[in-house]
């Protein structure tokens, strides 16, 4: 008998031909009291073999539990009732999320370029969000087409959705424009290739009600798609998508289990799911414009962002009631170049904390650790599925690896490495940027922005 039916919270526009699959969904434990049966039916279940549901009390985020996934007759994918429950009883007590007593205005940040397909489902769920007092900025950064204005303008002509034209290519220069526009007390900011959960913003409010200092809130990024072995690749190299207990970081508060804090890169979380408070963010300059996807950086903006809050004497705060469903790169060439931009924009990063005086008296001390752990990285390897050789073809391995294999495992552990190598480019390109006049926002912009409101 049928107990429960799931679906999944991010669709995918092709059913997966990979062994290693994991069908992605969510269960709150309140629905399954007083539940009678002994099957929970999975829908858009077909080709997956296991299931990885992110489980919650409420906003409260308890864990993630895995599961195999059984074909029944006129059913379909499915997985056992009992055996979820018996996983679920196994997780650890997690401290839930509090509830704030007043809810401020909120302006959502959308920054896109030239994806305006992936930028429907982004802002389909950021506008069933379930909360009072909020508008939405889409950033159009330097668009090839008019496919995202056309996108706005026939689908979602909201009143509280603007989008702006930032010309100047860059992901920092796209979210300071958002910034600049933005009249919320607090700004969250995510991306076009995510789902975000309905209870997102009243999460993330929360996280700035833990403390009066609380300047910067960051939420959990769990995977919305494990359809390739490029995905899972990604997934189990990432450390922010398993980022489950609230956490409080302070300068002034090192925590003991984190010998190079505040350089602590993934315990953050990441530039997909975030928010800030308006005015602090525009008092600190918002977004270094030498740093992002679009620059030649590549990446690093979030990194910078995070730190620059914690040394200006605020509180970060971790929520992972603030959920946000990301859709990693599906193919190995889309893999390689954002792995050549995570790793470039690290080593930018790395570049100004050196050259700045009160950041790099800190990182020297923490320099033995950042060092082991940036080696202990290594190339990283696939733990899930067999490859076969057709399955190269449509993960986008049109051509061998070096080695002259097919083997496409092979190829996506080497991403990895792509990743480390590419940190020796990121000192030389910052300084590019820097010589380009890229920098913080203007101080009379400023002044205008925190004028107005």
């Amino acid at each position: 008998m049928i107990a429960l039916r799931l679906e999944r919270p991010m669709d995918s526009p092709i059913a997966p031909d990979w062994s290693g699959a994991i069908w992605i969904g969510a269960v709150d434990v309140a629905s399954l009291e007083g539940v009678h049966g002994d099957t929970v039916v999975l829908g858009d279940s077909t080709g997956y073999r296991r299931a990885r549901l992110l489980i919650r009390r409420g906003r409260a985020v308890l864990g993630f539990v895995e599961l195999p996934v059984v074909d029944l007759p006129q059913i379909g994918g499915s997985v056992s009732f009992d055996d979820l429950v018996s996983k679920i009883a196994k997780l650890g007590p997690v401290a839930g999320s509090i509830d704030p007593i007043h809810l401020p205005t909120v302006t959502v940040i959308v920054s896109t370029r030239d994806r305006a397909d992936q930028l429907r489902g982004a802002l389909t769920s950021v506008l069933a969000l379930d909360y009072p007092a909020f508008d939405v900025i889409v950033v159009d950064n330097a668009p090839a087409t008019d496919a995202t204005r056309v996108l706005v303008e026939t689908e979602f002509a909201d009143p509280r959705v603007r989008l702006i034209r930032e010309p100047v290519a860059g992901l920092s220069r796209a979210r300071n424009t958002g910034l600049i526009a933005s009249t919320g007390e607090f700004v969250a900011f995510t991306d076009d290739d995510v789902v975000v959960d309905s209870h997102w913003l009243r999460a993330l409010v929360a996280g700035f009600a833990r403390g009066a200092d609380v300047d910067c809130v960051t939420g959990l990024v769990p995977s919305g798609e494990l359809r390739t072995p490029v995905q899972r690749f990604f997934d189990d190299r990432v450390s922010w998508s398993g980022n489950l207990v609230p956490r409080e970081f302070r300068l002034s508060a090192p925590p003991a289990d984190l010998p190079m804090f505040p350089f602590s890169v993934g315990e953050f979380g990441t530039g997909a799911n975030f928010a800030l408070r308006r005015t602090r963010a525009i008092e600190l300059g918002g977004f270094d414009t030498a740093f992002g996807v679009g620059t030649r950086t590549g990446g690093g903006e979030d990194l910078d962002i995070f730190t620059r809050v914690l040394f200006a004497g605020s509180a970060l705060v971790v929520e992972p009631s603030a959920l946000v469903w990301h859709r990693h790169r599906a193919d190995l060439g889309a893999l390689r170049s954002q792995a050549v931009g995570y790793g470039t924009g690290l080593g930018a990063w790395l570049t100004k904390v050196a050259l700045d005086p009160t950041m790099m008296k800190v990182a020297v001390r923490r320099a033995p650790s950042a060092l082991r752990r940036l080696a202990a990285k290594g190339g990283g390897t696939l733990e899930s599925g067999e490859p076969v050789s057709d399955d190269a073809a449509r993960l986008g391995v049109t051509a061998a690896p070096a080695e002259g294999g097919t083997d496409w495992a092979k190829a996506v552990s080497k991403v990895g490495w792509t990743e480390l190598v590419s940190v020796a480019k990121g000192p030389g390109r910052y300084l590019r940027q820097r010589w380009n006049g890229t920098g913080l926002i203007d101080p009379q912009i400023r002044t205008a922005a925190l004028a107005r409101r």
